[in-house]
């Protein structure tokens, strides 16, 4: 069963890492690249400050847990299992398109890319709450992730337990967050969220 799946996945890497072209070489690479995405943390910062206001600060702090525990439990996981990503791998190397020779550590189970853009896309739709914005970021998260694929950093599996750790750790963290009386800024009057509405 493990073999299957590990075939599996192997198979879908090549699909998907394949089938490049040098633009979208260059729109993988650098929508991989965290600084990239600045002004997508900025905006989301700006949304926060202007629905939350003082409470920013409290939120902010349970961001970076957030990406503090998925890049931990990456890290912890990689170690644990001793996966290679592929672009390691002495049997997939060959066949691999790997842009501008950059591979990353040696061992890639779990996606740290994936999870902390899947944590960061939950906890942040459970503050707004808009459909638009849910949406948006969940598309994000899935781009960040497939770019892993696409320039040859992992395998879809990697991907996907990331993005399951991610949204756990992203749920768990909402959940604490959301122990404290975290009030909005809605038509000049607050609305205050408990544990119990969530």
């Amino acid at each position: 069963m493990l073999e299957t799946l590990s075939n599996l996945d192997t198979q879908l890497f090549l699909f998907f890492n394949r089938n490049t072209s040098p633009f979208w070489d260059i729109i993988m690479y650098y929508g991989t690249l965290k600084y990239t995405w600045i002004p997508l943390y900025l905006f989301i910062l700006f949304g926060i400050g202007r629905k939350y206001k003082l409470q920013t600060i409290l939120i902010v702090i349970f961001i970076a847990l957030l990406i503090t525990m998925t890049d931990q439990l990456s890290m912890f996981s990689k170690e644990l299992f001793e996966r290679w990503r592929p672009c390691r791998d002495p049997e997939l190397g060959p066949f691999i398109n790997l842009y501008q020779g950059k591979c990353g550590g040696r061992f890639g189970f779990f996606s740290a890319h994936a999870a902390s853009s899947f944590g960061l896309a939950y906890f942040t739709s459970r503050l707004f709450k808009r459909r638009w914005f849910t949406i948006s970021i969940f598309v994000w998260a899935s781009f960040v992730a497939y770019t892993r694929v696409y320039l040859g950093s992992h395998f879809p599996g990697d991907i996907i337990v990331g993005a399951i750790a991610g949204i756990i750790i992203g749920w768990i963290n909402i959940k604490l967050l959301f122990l404290f009386p975290i009030k909005q800024e809605k038509r000049r009057e607050h609305v205050v969220y408990k544990l119990n509405n969530y």
